[in-house]
């Protein structure tokens, strides 16, 4: 996979992800919260999701649309408006509603793939938990014990997909290798099934050492 051809397709997932499924989730239900369905993410109360490198409207009409043009021009297609939830939180995607969008299908089923198993690895880890994906930083993750346990589809320092451990108060030691606690990188994890087994076990040893 060549890196930027990732970041590119991250970056546009992060936006559709921020501008299209959260925006207009917040401005109608008023809240923020994505989750993995199959194939990608989608919102928590509407009816849009990512599948692939579609965008997917549940609403018995069997609507989708590929993942081109830019925010707003999907937007208007799936009948909603482009834009980020305002007033909530500083960092963004980076995305403006008119920016073109790339989306590679390798790169979006890898991304896919990653935030699944780290939905599986939570939902074992942490049993009764429902895992939230944030549009803020593109992550998946729950809070247990004053520790925040999730998955990345990567950022500005981080390029490729990792899981994190991240305790609210520093820790130190070779186990921590990242300023905000510990990430086990993409290509440090079995690809396939045994993903998932990998990131748990990465979290158990996370909290373990804080």
């Amino acid at each position: 996979m060549d890196e930027q051809v990732l970041t590119a397709t991250r970056r546009s997932l992060h936006g559709i992800a921020e501008l299209l499924l959260a925006g207009s989730q917040y401005r109608e239900h008023g809240t923020i919260r994505l989750r993995v369905t199959p194939g990608g993410f989608g919102q928590v109360a509407g009816r849009l999701r990512v599948e692939g490198t579609d965008l997917v409207w549940d609403d018995g009409s069997g609507g989708r649309a590929p993942l081109r043009g830019s925010c707003r021009d999907l937007g208007k297609v799936a009948g909603v408006e482009a834009g980020a939830p305002e007033g909530l939180y500083s960092d963004h995607s980076g995305v403006e509603p008119d920016d073109e969008l790339a989306v590679d299908p390798a790169a979006a089923e890898l991304v896919a793939e990653w935030f699944a198993a780290g939905d599986h690895a939570l939902r074992n880890f942490v049993p009764g938990c429902e895992p939230v994906l944030w549009p803020e930083h593109f992550d998946l993750g729950v809070q247990l014990d004053e520790i925040n346990y999730g998955v990345s589809a990567g950022d500005p320092v981080y390029s490729w997909p990792y899981a994190y451990v991240a305790p609210w108060v520093k820790c130190r030691g070779p186990f921590w290798n990242a300023p905000f606690g510990a990430i086990r990188r993409y290509d440090e994890v079995p690809a396939g099934p045994l993903a998932t087994s990998a990131v748990m076990a990465f979290f158990v040893e996370g909290r373990k050492m804080a």
